[in-house]
């Protein structure tokens, strides 16, 4: 049973931090990239940060670059989102989801590119 679970949310103050982790089970990671997306209330769901499937190839968004860092074990099953200098903006639901290697990295923003996606986990960046 192929599952993706997101975990390491939390309620963080502006300008904090906090790393989120990814856990696949049920398929090999190996072949798969992997993606973080975020969703607001009211908004659409946006891609934040893409990795390939062996790790050669990270993509951020342009509200993220540089606060961002997408990374993965596949030995672990895992792929993690370190996110820092948190802002209320950042304040979204944070899905991971999978699509397949030979996609590559064109349109990985696309959510309509995955096909399996963990349940999600609330960041909410606040005083």
């Amino acid at each position: 049973q192929v599952q993706l679970a997101e975990s390491g949310g939390g309620l963080v103050q502006p300008g904090g931090s906090l790393r989120l982790s990814c856990t696949a089970s049920g398929f090999d990671l190996e072949n798969y990239s992997i993606t973080w997306f975020r969703q607001a209330p009211g908004k659409e769901r946006e891609g934040v940060a893409y990795i390939s499937n062996l790790g050669s190839y990270t993509y951020y968004a342009d509200a993220v670059k540089g606060r961002f860092t997408i990374s993965r074990d596949n030995a672990m099953n895992t792929a993690w989102l370190q996110i820092n200098a948190l802002k209320p903006e950042d304040t979204a639901v944070y899905y991971c989801a999978r699509r397949e290697k030979y996609l590559g990295g064109s349109r990985w923003y696309r959510p309509d590119q995955y096909d399996y996606w963990g349940q999600g986990t609330q960041v909410t960046v606040s005083s």
